[in-house]
């Protein structure tokens, strides 16, 4: 037989939370990990009293009782595991691993027996519920009632508040049946009370979560904070971990206390504890003990007089009465020498100190988070500078920490660091690059080559060259085009020494100043083709026959309802993902059943696609006729509007000369030069406009 046996996902019971881990058993004992605190629980072998097997809601479960009265509940196991463990029982641990069942029956009327940490309520010889007295907050009495509270837990979706027993009176003198039963379950309660004096008191400490100052009473099972508005009493059973953490200034020391669960006020939930210390403060201590109850109790841990710096003082009691060990930063130096790295967490500035097993943020919100819950780590480039990077963790739950704003020169060693301890790194490439890309990360806020940059640069200048070149060939054509043949002129113009010249040369340059519009005007012409890309995109004509459908689409179409019927609540993608599977395992009979209906449906695509397209041929050569036609007419009208118009200018100087003829005298008169003059010009205007009518020459002739 192994040693050991391993289960995953098993859950353990803890106030109505069911946390999920991994348990472990083993000839030393049973360890049991929390997956989401890290939280260890190891019982020895020796302590086991009983253990049994019974069915419960998550399959079966395990319940482990000490000697010294606990109760640990373990759910998760198949059925067939029982032979296993019962057998690792029998041969390491020297235990029968019992089956009870509990009652189902819905009775509430039974026999209460306190056993150790448990109240459990039987119906007969079966439990119907077991309570452990630990999870007890307060216990009152009434008339024939006693009644529970109990401490929340917050992890817990439904949380049970109270419990009220009806206990029947006796006939028995002197014993009050209520009383007994009160102090059955007080005895083994967390009632947390403050009686006695408190083994050492330390005043007006500083603390930052919860923010204010607070003293802080010591007493054997808890501690005690007493603030000017609020007061907390912490049991030493809920403290997870310790650190002591030097602060970067060197002058100052953090003291972190985790809590699970943690403490609470109203809505708010402090999962740790973090006072803050000043180096230079001492302080001499005396317990509230005699020597040999000190010595007795903490083992040479602690002693009755002690003196020190007032943090050292905090931390030793704490670490003796808790009985768990102080982590304090490993080997880790950032640049700077210290043992911390500045950083931004949700817009809050702190400190990010790297340990052997993790990292811890404080102070605002702290965050721990340790390596085996980490899944991957990533060095990102800063958003807002490249003077800085962001430093991001991911654990395997996908919960995404980000601590931004970290100085470029932490770079080399956290990455150091990290590849030390294994943890793998998101953007990391091959092992030989790893130090280049550093050096290039580390140079890139100053002479840094930035390819985007350059290239948009290049690009710049290309189109400069492009435009100016351009422009100048473009000039030239149009100065050839605008005025052909008189380079020769504008040579001479030069060299001519007539008056006429510097008119000629200043009308030249202002023709060249109004031309220069018309440069820029002609490179825009150049990029005119692609407003031509909107008419290429055709719309789609919707009396196109549609695609023949796949073999696959066809017999989808045809078994939707069915899968849907067969699986009622199956969602889009799932229905698709099934689908594909029983397409896959379907026949090559039946699925060339559909390839035929496929092939059908492609043939009568092509016979309709042949149809549609020649009739759209049709009317394409009707719509090209019809607007042959109307540019005919549209031609007509312009040839009509042309001649009307050249008739009416060649009736206007017919008038005229009507009008300039007024007598034979006139005509016959010495002045022959003015009609001769006139006769000129209207036979120059005759030339140009056609002749006119017989009736505008019989009149002239008049």
């Amino acid at each position: 037989m192994a040693d050991t046996l391993e289960f995953n996902e098993i859950y353990q019971e803890v106030k109505g939370s069911m946390n999920d881990g991994r348990l472990r058993l083993s000839r030393q004992g049973v360890i049991f990990k929390n997956s989401k605190t890290g939280k260890v629980d190891n019982i020895q072998a020796s302590e086991l009293a009983e253990g049994v097997w019974r069915r419960v809601a998550l399959g079966h479960g395990l319940k482990l009782l000490t000697k010294n009265g606990h109760v640990y509940k373990y759910d998760g196991f198949r059925e067939s595991e029982f032979d296993k463990l019962s057998d690792f029982f029998k041969a390491h641990y020297c235990l029968e691993l019992a089956e009870k069942d509990l009652c189902v029956k819905g009775w509430n009327w039974g026999t209460v027996r306190f056993g150790g940490q448990l109240l459990s309520f039987d119906i007969g010889e079966q439990p119907v519920f077991e309570i452990p007295l630990s999870n007890v907050s307060q216990c009152t009495t009434g008339k024939n009632e006693v009644t529970l509270e109990f401490h929340q837990n917050d992890d817990a979706e439904v949380s049970l508040m109270e419990v009220r027993f009806y206990v029947p009176p006796t006939q028995e003198d002197g014993v009050d049946p209520v009383e007994a039963f009160a102090q059955n379950v007080l005895s083994k309660a967390d009632v947390i009370q403050a009686t006695g004096d408190a083994i050492c008191i330390f005043r007006e400490l500083q603390c930052l979560t919860p923010r204010g100052r607070y003293d802080i009473r010591i007493y054997p099972t808890f501690l005690h904070l007493h603030g000017k508005t609020f007061d907390y009493k912490i049991p030493y059973t809920t403290v997870l971990r310790l650190f002591l953490l030097p602060h970067k200034d060197q002058r100052q020391m953090f003291f972190v206390i985790s809590l699970d669960p943690p403490i609470k006020q109203g809505q708010t939930r402090y999962h740790f504890l973090i006072l803050l210390f000043s180096k230079d403060e001492d302080i001499s201590l005396t317990l509230n003990m005699n020597e040999e109850e000190v010595e007795k109790r903490f083992e040479g841990r602690l002693t009755k007089n002690m003196s020190g710096s007032l943090y050292e003082m905090v931390s030793r009691v704490m670490k003796a009465l808790v009985n768990r060990k102080i982590t304090v930063p490993g080997n880790f130096q950032g640049h700077s020498g210290a043992q911390c790295i500045t950083c931004s967490y949700k817009a809050s500035s702190g400190l990010l100190y790297p340990l052997e097993r993790g990292f811890i943020y404080v102070h605002k919100p702290p965050v721990h988070i340790r390596f085996d819950e980490i899944s991957f780590v990533n060095f990102a480039r800063g958003t807002t500078t490249t003077r800085s990077f962001d430093f991001e963790i991911e654990t395997k739950q996908g919960t995404q920490y980000t601590f931004s704003s970290i100085e470029r020169e932490e770079y080399g060693k956290l990455f150091d660091f990290v590849n030390a301890k294994k943890l793998n790194i998101k953007n990391r490439g091959l092992k030989e690059g790893m130090k280049q890309s550093y050096d290039e990360y580390a140079d890139s806020d100053e002479d840094q080559h930035d390819a985007y940059l350059e290239r948009m640069k290049e690009e710049g200048k290309i189109r400069e060259e492009n435009a100016n070149d351009s422009s100048d060939g473009s000039g030239e054509e149009t100065d050839e085009s605008f005025n052909p043949g008189e380079e020769d002129d504008d040579v001479a113009e030069e060299f001519d020494s007539n008056a006429s010249a510097s008119s000629s040369s200043g009308d030249g340059d202002s023709d060249r100043d109004e031309k220069k519009p018309a440069k820029k005007a002609k490179i825009v012409k150049d990029r005119k083709p692609r407003k031509k890309q909107p008419e290429s995109k055709k719309g789609k004509d919707p009396n196109a026959p549609k695609r023949p459908m796949s073999a696959y689409m066809l017999w989808l179409n045809a078994s939707r309802e069915k899968i849907k019927s067969d699986h009622p609540g199956i969602s889009i993608t799932d229905l698709s993902k099934k689908a594909g599977e029983l397409w896959k395992a379907m026949s090559k009979e039946k699925k060339e059943e559909w390839d035929r209906k496929a092939e059908d449906a492609r043939r009568d695509y092509e016979k309709a696609m042949k149809e549609y397209s020649k009739a759209d041929s049709h009317r394409g050569d009707r719509s090209k006729k019809k607007k042959k036609k109307q540019e005919k007419q549209v031609k007509g009208k312009g040839d009509k509007k042309g001649t009307t118009s050249k008739s009416s200018s060649s009736k206007s100087p017919a008038k005229g000369m009507s009008d300039s003829f007024k007598s034979k005298e006139f005509v016959s008169s010495d002045e022959s030069s003015s009609a001769e003059s006139k006769k000129e010009d209207s036979e120059d205007e005759g030339a140009a406009s056609p002749a006119p009518s017989s009736e505008d020459s019989a009149s002239g002739s008049d």
